[in-house]
């Protein structure tokens, strides 16, 4: 969908590129992998891509063997050279056969679906995979494709964004409902066919921002609390607790779809461990009233964000204008989920820093900051220790 994505819809892209050839990963794993053993890594973190493996998106459309040989080739180089892959099941590219078929991840059909693709991947590659991710970020997938319309498919609202259709007020949650079930099932289907002989471990990979009350008064500290819940808790508290939120169903209400009975039960403690990505924080002020009658997900939190307060940043300022390295975050974000998630086995699969110049930033500085919470903390592992 990102090739078609990109082509169409060239403006959507910075500079108009498209992935085509991107950084030829496909070509230069070997050489790619000689580099991460020479750096001292220990770990390789991929997704498969489920269009290369099964282009139709259905194992009745046929698997592309010349797909399975590359990631076979790849799965076996990694270990060869003592890296322990870390494997995504669906990291945003869905088929665009799906999609063309019945609108992809807005309609239930696809959980069936991801379950044939997840099914064949154990099948395939699971002899040698320990660690599977099902998904990667789905909170972006969900508001990005669908709330604002920046990322593939590009739907939203014309209120909200420059889209040629779409619903910000109800296709993110659907689409959101239907990758966490996706997730369930695919869960579900390890742990009862596979995990017993292969031995691995299966998760997902969620990202927040931590957020910060702008100011101590209650409506402020709730406007943070809200914050969390619908970003982080959106997918997490159902796969703990088999449902969404409080809040989010307070504030949503119809337009967040249900789990059944049945759905709620698989869903529940539907994860070995986490893959968490933080990179940065923001202030959060309590919304009086919403501004528009238009709704939509975008501003269903009724959260006012800000990366300054009194005019001060939150972190140190980055090249890119959303990151403000706020190292305190992390351990704030990891805290909160051991307090309100059962404390569950976290692997830290995505914490960086803004491109800039070492004069200007204290990155070792806030490196160590993070790192620190290995030693404090149990249950948190960085995915590579390569770091000095």
């Amino acid at each position: 969908m990102w090739d078609n994505f990109s082509h169409k819809h060239p403006e959507k892209i910075e500079d108009h590129s498209s992935g085509d050839v991107a950084n030829d990963f496909y070509h230069s794993y070997k050489e790619d992998i000689i580099l991460m053993k020479e750096m001292g890594l220990d770990a390789f973190r991929f997704s498969i891509s489920w269009s290369r493996v099964i282009p139709s998106g259905k194992i009745s459309g046929g698997v592309n063997p010349l797909g399975v040989k590359f990631y076979n080739d790849l799965i076996n180089n990694l270990l060869s050279n003592g890296l322990q892959p870390y494997v995504t099941l669906f990291h945003w590219d869905l088929p665009q056969a799906l999609i063309d078929e019945y609108g992809g991840f807005l309609s239930p059909n696809i959980v069936d679906d991801f379950w044939e693709y997840a099914n064949f991947c154990f099948r395939t590659f699971g002899d040698r995979i320990k660690q599977w991710l099902t998904m990667n970020e789905p909170y972006e997938f969900s508001t990005y494709g669908y709330g604002y319309g920046y990322y593939a498919p590009g739907r939203c609202s014309n209120y909200i964004g420059n889209c040629t259709s779409g619903n910000s007020a109800t296709e993110p949650y659907i689409v959101g409902h239907h990758l966490i079930l996706s997730h369930g099932a695919a869960v579900k289907l390890y742990r009862e066919k596979y995990k017993a002989f292969q031995k691995g471990q299966i998760g997902i990979t969620l990202s927040s921002n931590w957020f910060v009350p702008i100011s101590q008064n209650v409506a402020n500290r709730k406007a943070a609390l809200r914050a969390i819940d619908f970003m982080l808790g959106w997918f997490l508290h159902p796969m703990t607790y088999g449902e969404y939120p409080e809040i989010m169903r307070s504030l949503v209400k119809n337009r967040l779809p249900k789990f059944t009975t049945t759905q709620s039960k698989m869903l529940r403690n539907s994860y070995d461990f986490l893959g968490m990505n933080y990179y940065t924080s923001y202030y959060a002020a309590n919304a009086m009233l919403l501004t528009s009658m238009n709704l939509s997900m975008t501003t269903d939190n009724r959260v006012i964000f800000s990366s300054q307060k009194d005019g001060v940043p939150i972190g140190q300022p980055t090249d890119l204008s959303w990151l403000h390295m706020y190292p305190k975050g992390i351990r704030a974000l990891i805290l909160y989920i051991k307090d309100y998630y059962g404390n569950p086995p976290i692997v830290i699969t995505e914490n960086g820093v803004g491109d800039a110049d070492n004069s200007t930033l204290p990155i070792k500085e806030a490196l160590e900051d993070n790192l620190r919470i290995l030693y404090h903390h149990g249950h948190l592992t960085y995915l590579s220790k390569a770091i000095k």
